[in-house]
């Protein structure tokens, strides 16, 4: 295996603001002045110290080996890029965002990976036009050895890193003018919708903009538009505007604000396409509706080999990627109210939340999360299903004592009160998938595995449960399909640091499957094995004929596991052949002998 190069770096991240409703307005002046900006920031990188290894045009991503000269950096081109657009002759006049994050990155060739990378583009998505948004470490390397402020800006959820990510503001020219313009008073926001009617998050999924203007690229994108529709139509989670409705909308000409305070809208998904040869680039925004901010922008380059495959692809990756988003935003925005004020959506998003902690306290807040949202809506399901979930978890964690009958009778009372009131709902009968495997019900724990994947096909954790069912029921090339499209649109599933989970349950299907090179080769991307993996990979490796003794992995954990209940553990593996089972227990008797 190749050694991997790692280093300790500075990243910086930063992207030009509506550079995509720049360009559908004027081409030609959008492109002279965003190559004028970049020549402002590469040579501010390049003095710094810094390496660019990946830019996109209207977006860069830079390494440093001192965090004081990438911070140095980032100011300096922010207020030459301020300074620059304060003329008269500039137009447009472009606007920043820039991230910066210091840990440990991996080196391959010319580009460079890890948490630095992605926690740095993470910031720079928060930020306001023109701002710095930087983490705490970097702000206790850099505060003492400059001059300028570096001032607490809260905390930021950062999806699939932190629900609580502590982040810093670097004074710039463009911040330091926004304070000025600001008034003295605040102005009181009434929405167009009242609290009580706004139940559920209002989606505007508005036609993208086609600027290539050819036959393809036009059926690409209102295929995508389309399918999104349809997407978040068959959830119950939010309140979408027909095609019609939307198909009112005219790119270019309507301003989209105003069409989302017309039909009370709580965000617009808007976007647009560009293709050359056989390459195409999509972009697509979030914005929330109330404001005009921009939540949450993404770019996907692909060849357009299928059109259709593609058009599901990116389909399945943006529904995905929104649903965190409008999430998260709808958690945020539910910190902010008194929670007398709480609809019951918003309370089943803070039950979530808490449930995602792991914790006994956590545990009993979600739960009073929960009943709050059944007293105040008793047919919201999910606020069922989700109790049935975290009283689960509280058995199996030890968060909740006591006789746990009364505990197992209310799980399952509201979850069959969940599947009542909603028989479509897939997060229901993903959850009832997993009570009929854990009491060995294989036949019904897969009937309800099949139906979530088939109401929900694109759901990581539908695809994660119903894949590592379907393996162990025989069905192993159709679970492993579902894990490594789990693997692909999910790879580091919410509340996770890294995609071990992801790869325990592929070295699951891959055992079931009697495939023990995969099932090596995937136990290998595990950071840190639990019994399961650890003893899948043990198994795979003594059928290879290797001296199991001799690796790396044995040694780590041989200790840690060696004092197991190793029947209750292996049982709770939930494998169906009881021959499969006895089997596994001899090998473990044997290798700690």
């Amino acid at each position: 295996m190749t050694k991997v190069k790692r280093k300790l770096a500075t990243i910086l991240a930063t992207d030009c603001v509506g550079f995509s409703k720049h360009m559908e307005t004027d081409e030609e002046s959008t492109l002279a002045s965003l190559n004028a900006c970049r020549t402002i920031i590469d040579s501010h990188i390049n003095d710094h110290g810094g390496r660019i290894f990946h830019t996109a045009g209207d977006s860069v991503i830079a390494e440093f080996d001192s965090p004081v000269e990438c911070v140095n950096a980032a100011l300096k081109f922010q207020d030459a890029l301020y300074a620059r657009n304060q003329k008269d002759e500039v137009h447009p006049a472009l606007q920043w965002r820039v991230g910066v994050h210091v840990d440990d990155i991996i080196i391959e060739g010319d580009n460079v990976y890890g948490s630095g990378v992605n926690i740095a583009a993470r910031l720079e998505s928060h930020c306001e036009p023109g701002e710095i948004l930087v983490s705490r470490v970097v702000r206790e390397q850099v505060a003492k050895r400059v001059s300028f402020s570096i001032d607490s800006a809260g905390s930021r959820s950062l999806k699939n890193i932190a629900e609580d990510f502590e982040v810093f503001s670097v004074a710039t020219s463009f911040s330091q003018a926004a304070n000025k313009a600001a008034p003295t008073v605040q102005p009181t926001v009434v929405s167009s919708v009242s609290g009580s009617d706004q139940r559920k998050p209002k989606l505007a999924i508005l036609p993208f903009n086609n600027a290539s203007r050819d036959d393809d690229s036009g059926f690409l994108i209102d295929g995508i538009v389309e399918d999104l529709i349809t997407e978040f139509s068959m959830m119950r989670e939010f309140e979408i505007l027909s095609r019609a409705t939307v198909a009112e909308f005219k790119v270019g000409e309507d301003d989209a604000l105003t069409f989302g305070q017309e039909f009370g809208v709580n965000f617009l998904v808007g976007g647009g396409i560009r293709s050359s040869g056989n390459r195409i680039r999509l972009s697509i925004e979030l914005t929330d509706a109330s404001n005009g901010s921009v939540v949450w922008s993404n770019k996907y380059d692909r060849v357009l080999d299928d059109i259709f495959e593609i058009q599901d692809e990116i389909v399945r990756t943006i529904t995905i990627q929104l649903l965190g988003e409008i999430e998260i935003t709808s958690l945020q925005r539910s910190k902010r109210k008194p929670t007398e004020n709480f609809s019951s959506y918003e309370l089943l998003l803070r039950g979530k939340e808490q449930h995602h902690v792991f914790s006994k306290e956590a545990n009993a807040k979600a739960l009073a999360f929960f009943d709050k949202a059944i007293e105040l809506d008793s047919g919201n399901a999910q606020a069922h299903a989700w109790k049935t979930c975290t009283l689960a978890q509280g058995m199996a964690r030890g968060y909740i004592e006591g006789d746990p009958e009364p505990v197992q009778k209310a799980a399952l009372d509201h979850l069959s009160m969940a599947h009542d009131l909603n028989e479509n709902d897939f997060e229901v009968h993903r959850m009832l998938a997993n009570v009929y495997l854990s009491n060995h019900d294989y036949a019904k724990a897969e009937e309800h595995g099949r139906k979530a994947f088939q109401l929900n096909p694109n759901d990581p954790r539908v695809l994660s449960d119903a894949g590592t069912i379907l393996v162990r029921v025989g069905h192993d090339a159709e679970g492993l399909e579902m894990l490594h499209k789990a693997l692909l649109l999910d790879p580091v599933p919410m509340g996770q640091s890294n995609s071990d989970n992801r790869y325990r349950d592929i070295v699951l299907g891959m055992y079931c499957a009697g495939d023990w090179q995969g099932c090596v080769d995937n136990a290998r991307e595990v950071r840190g094995h639990d019994a399961r993996s650890w003893l899948f990979l043990m198994c795979s490796l003594d059928a290879l004929g290797e001296d199991i003794s001799g690796t790396r992995e044995f040694r780590a954990y041989r200790d840690n596991f060696a004092a197991l209940d190793w029947a209750s553990t292996i049982e709770r593996f939930h494998l169906p052949s009881d021959e499969q089972n006895e089997a596994l227990e001899k090998f473990v008797t044997e290798l700690f002998a």
